[in-house]
């Protein structure tokens, strides 16, 4: 699916093999993100990216594939992405609006969260990863899908208990060259003057789960709830037993 400046909702698929992910920054082996959703976003100067989006169980897996990006700048270059975890997308950045960014060639992620008075900071705070939060950035090789020739690229897993289940989010991603002091942002209709500018979330795209499969219990959820049912069923059957 190409992205166009109309900025179409990504449709994040459901997949089994996300946690088997290698998170090293790049796609590491031929099948690694195959099981997930594509979507190819250019831009006017032939920038091109390549995004691929999946969840599995408790966590959105994001991978930035920057196949343009053939210089680089370490840790200075950076992706961001973010969640409006209610879709509502608010005209000011509130609480229910994560980001999550990673500099290039770095395993060390940030998160921001909505709900900050100080405009100066788009309205975010950056506060404590969760224990479970991946943001990996490096070089591709020669395993990379669409290209043999290096590029940066950027893996993040997101935990489901930070953005919630939903079967539709408000969704943002910039990625910032700073050779070039570009933000090549999604939607792609966006002017973006740096790389934690994060315009309002009334701006943003939307990602949507079109099977509403995210939305749903985890397994351990699912299997405690079928226990209790259980229980109350065979408590009540023995309770009219006695009776009779």
């Amino acid at each position: 699916m190409i992205i166009t400046a109309e900025a179409e909702p990504i449709m994040i698929t459901v997949s089994s093999t996300m946690n088997k992910v290698i998170f090293d920054g790049k796609w590491t082996y031929g099948t690694e993100w195959k099981q997930s959703s594509l979507n190819t976003i250019s831009y006017n100067d032939g920038t091109l990216m390549q995004l691929r989006t999946a969840h599995q169980e408790n966590f959105i897996y994001v991978l930035i594939d920057e196949v343009s990006k053939t210089s680089f700048d370490k840790h200075a270059d950076i992706a961001v992405i973010c969640f409006d975890k209610n879709g509502n997308q608010s005209a000011v950045a509130n609480e229910n609006d994560y980001c999550f960014g990673v500099p290039f060639d770095s395993k060390n992620p940030f998160t921001l969260r909505g709900g900050s008075l100080l405009e100066q900071s788009n309205h975010y705070t950056k506060i404590k990863n969760s224990n479970e939060l991946i943001g990996i950035s490096n070089v591709s090789d020669e395993n990379d899908r669409y290209t043999a020739v290096p590029h940066a690229s950027y893996e993040f897993r997101i935990p489901t208990d930070l953005v919630g289940r939903s079967d539709v989010y408000g969704f943002y991603m910039a990625v910032y060259d700073a050779h070039s002091n570009k933000v090549y942002a999604w939607p792609d209709s966006l002017t973006i003057p740096g790389p934690l500018k994060i315009p309002s979330p009334s701006k943003w795209g939307q990602i949507i789960s079109p099977d509403k499969s995210l939305p749903e219990f985890p397994l351990p959820f699912l299997a405690f709830l079928i226990s209790m049912v259980s229980l109350v069923y065979f408590s009540r059957k023995h309770f009219f037993l006695m009776l009779t």
